[in-house]
């Protein structure tokens, strides 16, 4: 899925339409100290049962996302694009 790097959209912040910069949505790292992972390295320390998840078939595609910066104000708001696709976000040039 192609994407212009900067597009014209309504800004809430500005209350108008401006020029809004595109950037990709990336997930960061994941906490070694949240309760989930604590939880499953105290359960995989001993002699126990299945602790690992059942394995679900997973779905074809994904919404993609990304945030517009726009360039008066700097505000950042966040926009799922279209319906489910397989392909990743590609920002080009105009």
């Amino acid at each position: 899925m192609k994407i212009q790097k900067t597009i014209m959209t309504y800004c809430p912040k500005c209350n108008k339409h401006t020029l809004h910069t595109v950037k990709n949505v990336s997930k960061g790292p994941q906490r070694p100290m949240s309760k989930a992972t604590r939880r499953h390295n105290r359960a995989i320390r001993g002699y126990v049962g299945s602790v690992e998840p059942k394995i679900h078939p997973k779905k074809l595609g994904k919404r993609q996302a990304v945030l517009l910066e726009c360039k008066e104000c700097k505000f950042i708001v966040g926009r799922t694009l279209g319906s489910r696709t397989k392909k990743k976000i590609e920002l080009k040039v105009q």
